[in-house]
């Protein structure tokens, strides 16, 4: 099976439609799908919602989608880097599913393996846990029963994700915390698409170093990223 392609607009043929989930990793700026998002931008795809930690920064990553008003809803762990993200969600413009960042990592993972739910205790007693099944487990070497909250697995129409390497089959190494919510990204999506720095001759990667197997890799395509800094602090010139 081909997996490689051209370019991030032929590895989205014919997967794009409005109203999809799409689950995509990274981080901020780390670790970002950059070149498929800015496919999915030019697809036009509309009513678009997203599993991701974050939306980008204005006017970058997941931004550039809420530029465009292609995204109807975040299911997401921060926002306070974006402010068009603040912006449509208190204008009414966008709905927004909180999770803590766990969780959400969690959610993408059980949806990768097949795991509908899970219980946990992080969120019990907040508005995280509002409208969802309450469970009382016994814990400790006491057995004291304490609350859980049951929270449903992520199954995503299609997955983006960001590697620095992989081979040709699909097995990608993530550098250092660039890895971030990738790997769970890219197990719960029915199809992986995948874009990378490098890609390597099969069988040139140790096994032992390979982060996500290519099982999980759909389409796989390499191509330039731009490494922007989320955040630029200087320090002050003295006496200036």
């Amino acid at each position: 099976m081909k997996k490689i392609y051209p370019d991030a607009k032929a590895a989205l043929d014919g997967l794009l439609r409005d109203d999809m989930l799409i689950a995509a990793g990274g981080f901020g700026l780390c670790g970002i799908p950059e070149l498929l998002i800015d496919a999915i931008v030019e697809s036009g795809v509309k009513g678009l919602t997203f599993a991701s930690n974050n939306a980008g920064v204005d006017h970058f990553g997941l931004g550039k989608l809420l530029d465009t008003h292609q995204i109807k809803k975040m299911m997401s762990s921060y926002v306070g880097e974006n402010d068009e993200f603040m912006r449509q969600y208190l204008s009414g413009e966008l709905e927004i599913e909180f999770n803590p960042q766990g969780t959400l990592a969690e959610r993408m993972r059980a949806g990768g393996a097949g795991i509908p739910g899970f219980y946990t205790k992080t969120g019990v007693g907040t508005v995280i846990a509002e409208g969802k099944e309450e469970k009382q487990f016994p814990t400790g070497p006491n057995g004291k029963m304490e609350a859980y909250i049951m929270e449903e697995g992520i199954f995503a129409d299609l997955s983006i994700v960001k590697a620095w390497k992989a081979d040709e089959t699909g097995n990608a190494i993530f550098r250092k915390t660039a890895r971030n919510f990738n790997p769970p990204a890219a197990m719960c999506g029915k199809v992986c698409v995948l874009e990378v720095e490098e890609i390597v001759p099969t069988g040139s990667i140790d096994p032992d170093l390979i982060h996500l197997p290519g099982i999980y890799v759909h389409r796989l395509i390499q191509g330039e990223h731009e490494k922007r800094i989320e955040q630029r602090t200087v320090r002050t010139t003295e006496g200036a």
